[in-house]
């Protein structure tokens, strides 16, 4: 059974309700926000390590991120909420999904935190080192032991990975991230990390 860990007032409410359109049966663990900070209870982080909400459990896999969960729930139970994946439509299916935390959350998220100035003054900086920690202490742990995001097999998640990686070794203490380091690294070292790199230097250099 598919088991959710569900946060109000949350993006957790997509998968709920993606869960509901399918049909199957589910378990629903539910957690309230702290009504003072807003911010999800620690019991979450017992859960994940990003102490986010949504996260399923499936065949005894944690998933974590709503976009993630979404495909691969559709996938699994319910491929006619996607299109079909020789149709025009599909790039556009995924542009969407994807939009959806990337592009278009940043933007309103920084809407709320500075609706009013004085709050977002001291809280915007703590609460950015606060989710950069959870980040990186999860991509260190993840790196453990492995030379690609899933194991000794490059995949699309390295690629789209590598620009949050060096960004974040840019913005941070290197030395705390010996794991990310070497991902790094060993990134750099790929001939056609190389290949691109050339190619964009050469677009640039006039």
């Amino acid at each position: 059974m598919i088991k959710l860990h569900h946060l109000n007032h949350s993006r957790s409410i997509r998968t709920l309700w993606l869960l509901e359109e399918i049909g199957l049966p589910y378990e629903l663990v539910a957690y309230r926000r702290d009504p003072q900070s807003h911010f999800a209870p620690p019991a979450l982080a017992a859960i994940h390590p990003l102490g986010k909400s949504p996260v399923i459990e499936l065949d005894g896999q944690l998933i974590a991120e709503s976009g993630a969960m979404t495909e691969v729930l559709i996938e699994r139970f319910a491929p006619h909420l996607a299109p079909d994946r020789s149709s025009a439509d599909h790039a556009a299916y995924l542009q969407w999904i994807h939009f959806a935390e990337s592009s278009a959350m940043l933007p309103l998220l920084l809407k709320i935190f500075t609706s009013r100035e004085s709050a977002a003054l001291t809280f915007l900086p703590g609460y950015a080192q606060q989710e950069c920690d959870k980040v990186l202490g999860y991509l260190e742990s993840s790196l453990a032991g492995r030379t690609y995001l899933l194991g000794e097999r490059l995949s699309g998640a390295d690629f789209m990975m590598v620009f949050v990686a060096e960004l974040a070794l840019r913005l941070e203490q290197p030395e705390n991230y010996p794991n990310l380091q070497r991902y790094v690294s060993g990134l750099r070292e790929l001939d056609s990390w190389k290949r691109a790199q050339q190619v964009e230097q050469q677009q640039y250099s006039s």
